[in-house]
């Protein structure tokens, strides 16, 4: 029996004091206690895995048990699973089948998968899934973790290929060796000891005033000092937005919230005061308004405004006009129309925001979760009154951000206690902060009409929407933008009229979320090109072909197309379209009350910003000890920029990819690459890096006097050229040093050309698109409104695939986020705010996923290269809708389709009532 009254328990060999708190919980023992971060924390309520770990060989939330429940027992964590510096088997195969993408999911999945393969050493996909059902990704879509834990007998790694083949290569992910290690540093993982710990004071009301009572009292009353901050006592400008004209949102809010969740005050002190400390005492008293739930609600005549400059509560309108699609629709043979509802969307990463803030003489340092090193960096020094020069933001690993992490969270707040203070501060948002108060994907509500002639011709396309931004500003400019460019579809629509209004509501705030709004559009405009297709009795993948552009179409821009890859796509899904459409119908002759559907939607998507500068800078040079040494600024959030981008120069240079040293992004190391959004990195910090490469090889061959084609190699501090018969060789040694530690050096940028949009929207937004097409296969219980989505296949057009592996990897979680937003994802304020009751797809709601890489080059992109991450997700909900239909006859109008709804819309399409 085991002796409950031990001391001590044992951690990965070692025995381990347990100390005076047993009430701890063990996973803060792990991380705080004993450094050994590699146990992640994601919610701290048992419902993503992250910290799961091996207590006496099974797996447990450790963010669950007290420490006294771990006494006298073995307990192994992620970095148990390594010797000696050598990756265990499994951790391998991890990094083999490309299964961690950001990591903080990837610890508690090997301890999952350990427990499991100790017991069933050749586990099935169904017992695979079963045994990872308690852990939560939001990156993978699970297959590439479900084939790892699958495929987990010892193997070496794949070689790293030689110079000149990296663009192409399956090549394992740079940076995965320490992310499968549990070794990557998140911003909950790093902090000085003596550091502060800070925690929000946050508004329980949609609108409302406050004030404040006697802070100094209530400080004194407390037992430990602690220090509090309101918005009185910020340097700066109290606003920051990730688009600086429309910028108006408070670090803190001063006498006004605008949304549940605002933070009105700071406080900071010791960890283990901060952490038991009771902030519902904090002396603020709140006079709740009236709260403008909805659009409809803010647009109606005589609304309180959200922000008194904007009239109607409109921020901007988007528009994009072309021809006389009124009367086009008005003569034509077929006119499908729709009006479509969408819901809050969250992110739902695994990492909450988190990160820490210290001076380093007059610099005030933040490591912390972010996409946008540089817009933090500015944007925090705005809020701080400080010269952009005296902050420099170090990106932490970012656990998952798809967007979100685009705007500043916890970045001002422990910059200015550390600012004020002199002490390194930290601050990890909880998973309900983290819910409450980050952005979310714009809800909306859009109507349009889509005709067609009797050939089956588009004639012209009507589209409204009115999307919600919420309480600030945030990325709604650009959703308001960018879907009136795109909600046509990859098609020729000649006559077009689209409008896209960003509305405030006192709702919380809409920034990105992976499409920008898109996505949103795509359902729409896909769901009635079904309805046409159906009116006409045409094959629907037939329709779509016959209607897609072509190289030299003009878009509803009026810009000339060009490397358009949709026929491309939708031509690789004819035969599976044709096997599914074949087995759905010979399931569904049986009878029975489960019906199987086929659907299918395509997409395109521009990469980058719409219509304005987008630049991104690389450099890359060599020591005079030999070392090739890559500043990559562009942050990478599990999409693989680090490894793509390494690629890309390595092939460009002509040397081999493995001797690429790799300097991350850092604004005091790296030069701008811009955001991580947009899927923009591979396109245009790729770009920068071939011409960078492409500028130092140029160099490196002039100085060796040898032509093009010479063959370069580095060994140690000798540089070595051959062509042909010829040899030559530079010592880096004897060449003099520039300012930058270099001997030979290249700096390059690239700003993809774009042409502003006019009036009515007519202009060239984008330099390069990519596109896609994706076909599901479902069933649904006609009794129930349950839907079960079997397999996806997904064509996608890379225009040059830079790494199929990671490209497999964004097209699989790509669609488990569609998934979610078609099925179950609804977050609504107050209601779900943890990941217990929203719901995220795990393992076993996962279908197979079938990937084809398409590659038509764009002439604009590297080596011929187009974007990807966004594009994979926004066909997956209108080609799971327009299989639900197919199956059951269900016209879905409003997401997620949940049973209720489905079941709803059946009985509306045989003829009873609908009210879902």
């Amino acid at each position: 029996m085991k002796d409950h009254a031990a001391p001590q328990m044992t951690v990965n060999g070692t025995p381990v004091a347990l100390g005076q708190t047993p009430g701890r919980r063990l996973s803060e023992v792990l991380r705080h206690d004993l450094g050994l971060t590699g146990t992640k924390v994601g919610c701290d309520a048992g419902d993503c895995g992250a910290c799961t770990v091996l207590v006496d060989g099974a797996p447990v939330c450790a963010c669950l048990m007290p420490v006294a429940q771990a006494q006298g027992s073995q307990v192994e964590t992620v970095e148990g699973l390594s010797r000696d510096g050598t990756l265990f088997a499994l951790q391998q195969a991890f990094q083999r089948h490309g299964a961690a993408q950001c990591g903080i999911c990837t610890p508690g999945m090997l301890m999952a998968a350990t427990a499991l393969l100790r017991e069933t050493p050749e586990p099935t996909r169904a017992e695979a899934e079963a045994a990872l059902g308690g852990v939560l990704c939001r990156c993978t879509g699970y297959a590439k973790i479900i084939a790892a834990v699958m495929d987990s007998h010892p193997r070496a790694l794949p070689e790293m290929p030689p110079a000149g083949i990296a663009v192409g290569a399956r090549l394992c992910r740079l940076d995965g060796a320490a992310k499968v290690a549990g070794a990557e540093m998140f911003g909950a993982d790093f902090g000085p000891a003596d550091a502060l710990l800070v925690r929000a004071v946050r508004s329980p009301h949609a609108a409302a005033r406050f004030h404040f009572g006697d802070i100094a009292q209530w400080v004194a009353r407390q037992t430990a000092d602690l220090h509090v901050f309101t918005a009185a006592d910020i340097p700066g400008e109290n606003r920051f937005g990730v688009i600086p004209r429309f910028a108006d949102q408070p670090a803190l809010a001063q006498g006004h919230v605008r949304m549940r969740g605002e933070a009105v005050a700071i406080v900071a002190g010791a960890p283990e005061v901060m952490e038991t400390l009771d902030l519902g005492g904090f002396p603020v008293t709140w006079q709740e308004q009236p709260a403008l739930a909805t659009p409809e609600r803010s647009r109606q005549p005589g609304a309180a405004l959200v922000h008194p400059d904007r009239e109607g509560n409109i921020l901007i309108t988007g528009k994009v006009c072309r021809g006389d699609p009124e009367t086009a629709i008005a003569r034509s043979a077929h006119v499908a129309t729709t009006e479509f509802h969408m819901t809050h969307v969250e992110h739902a990463y695994i990492e909450p925001e988190a990160g820490v803030a210290w001076m380093d003489g007059g610099t005030l340092v933040i490591r912390a979760c972010t996409q946008a090193p540089v817009l933090d960096r500015d944007d925090t020094a705005r809020v701080l009154g400080l010269p952009p020069d005296q902050v420099r933001i170090i990106p932490s690993g970012t656990g998952g951000g798809f967007g979100s992490k685009l705007d500043l969270s916890v970045q001002p707040l422990i910059g200015l206690v550390a600012l004020r203070t002199g002490r390194a501060a930290r601050m990890v948002y909880s998973r309900g902060e983290s819910m409450q108060a980050t952005t979310k994907r714009h809800p909306a509500r859009m109507t349009a009409r889509i005709a067609a002639d009797r050939d089956g011709r588009v004639t012209g396309m009507q589209f409204d929407g009115d999307f919600d931004t919420g309480a600030y500003a945030s990325w709604g400019p650009t959703v308001a933008v960018r879907v009136p460019v795109h909600a046509s579809g990859p098609y020729r629509v000649p006559q077009y009229h689209c409008e896209a209004r960003a509305v405030h509501t006192n709702g919380p705030v809409a920034g990105a979320f992976r499409g920008f709004g898109v996505p949103q559009a795509a359902i729409v405009q896909e769901t009635l090109f079904d309805d046409l297709a159906r009116g006409l009795e045409m094959d629907r993948l037939a329709f779509r072909r016959l209607n897609a552009l072509r190289d030299g179409d003009r878009s509803v821009c009026g810009q000339k197309m060009q490397g358009v890859g949709i026929v491309d796509c939708l031509d690789a899904l004819r035969a599976p379209w044709a096997e599914a459409t074949r087995v759905a119908a010979g399931w569904n002759a049986r009878g029975g009350h489960l019906r199987r559907g086929v659907g299918m939607a395509a997409c395109w998507y521009g990469c980058g910003n719409t219509a304005l500068p987008n630049p991104s800078t690389i450099r890359v040079g060599l020591t005079p000890d030999g070392r090739l040494v890559l500043h990559q600024g562009a942050a990478d959030i599990g999409q693989g920029a680090n490894t793509v981008i390494a690629q890309i120069c390595a092939d460009a240079i002509g040397l081999p990819v493995a001797q690429v040293d790799l300097i991350g992004p850092d604004t005091a190391l790296t030069p701008d690459c811009g955001k991580t959004s947009a899927s923009r990195q591979t396109v245009i910090t790729g770009k920068a890096a071939m011409l960078a490469g492409a500028a130092l090889r140029a160099d490196i061959l002039a100085r060796g006097n040898m032509g093009d084609d010479a063959r370069i190699a580095l060994d140690g501090p000798m540089l070595l050229l051959s062509d042909g018969e010829g040899r030559r060789s530079i010592d880096l040694s004897a060449l003099a040093v520039n300012a930058h530690g270099y001997v030979m050096m290249s700096e390059q940028s690239h700003d993809p050309p774009t042409v502003p949009l006019d009036a009515n929207g007519q202009g060239s937004p984008y330099a390069v698109y990519g596109y896609g097409a994706q076909l599901a296969e479902l069933e649904v219980d006609m009794r129930l409104g349950i839907v079960r989505v079997l397999r996806i296949t997904a064509a996608h057009d890379l225009g040059r695939v830079i790494n199929p592996l990671l490209a497999e990897g964004q097209i699989e979680g790509g669609i488990a986020q569609g998934l979610g937003m078609a099925l179950m994802e609804e977050y609504v304020p107050g209601r779900t705010e943890n990941l217990h009751d929203y719901l995220i797809p795990t393992a076993g709601d996962m279908p197979e996923i079938r990937s084809i890489l398409i590659e038509k080059p764009d002439p604009e992109g590297p080596m011929g290269a187009k974007g990807l991450g966004e594009h994979v997700l926004i066909p997956t909900a209108p080609a799971i809708l327009n299989a639900i239909r197919d199956a059951s006859g269900a016209r879905i109008t409003r997401l997620p389709a949940l049973p209720h709804r489905v079941l709803a819309a059946i009985r509306a399409a045989q003829g009873g009532r609908a009210d879902g």
